[in-house]
């Protein structure tokens, strides 16, 4: 059997300095931590290949941990959302820096990632529609 041909699920991948990934409440959170430049960016991205890998994927990535995100993270969660789109699912991004909602809107993806002001596992947060 060639890997290309192998239906099992992907295995999770390590925690890195830059994300991690967990399960909570039937999501995949993807946490971003520090900077995510063209440096790191693939880093995050490996969190995010694994966590959109599956059949109607329902991910969540938490950007409240970030210090400094560039183009590379950009392009590196527009890969990612229109992944887990094509099989079903859906990307979330949760960040309420203020910063990274002004990138958001000069780079014209606002309305493809409204950002969440805090995660839906806190409580109070409505849940997913």
């Amino acid at each position: 059997m060639t890997p290309e041909s192998d239906d099992r699920a992907p295995q999770r991948p390590a925690a890195n300095p830059y994300a991690r990934t967990r399960l909570n409440a039937g999501f995949t959170v993807v946490e971003a931590v520090g900077e995510i430049d063209l440096a790191t960016a693939g880093f995050l991205a490996e969190h995010l290949d694994a966590a959109t890998a599956a059949d109607r994927p329902d991910v969540l990535v938490d950007l409240r941990q970030v210090e400094f995100f560039d183009c590379s993270g950009l392009r590196v969660l527009c890969r990612a959302e229109s992944r887990a789109r094509e099989r079903g699912g859906r990307l979330r991004v949760v960040t309420d820096a203020p910063r990274l909602h002004r990138l958001l809107r000069a780079c014209g993806l606002w309305r493809r990632f409204p950002p969440l002001l805090e995660s839906p596992e806190c409580p109070g947060f409505p849940e997913k529609a």
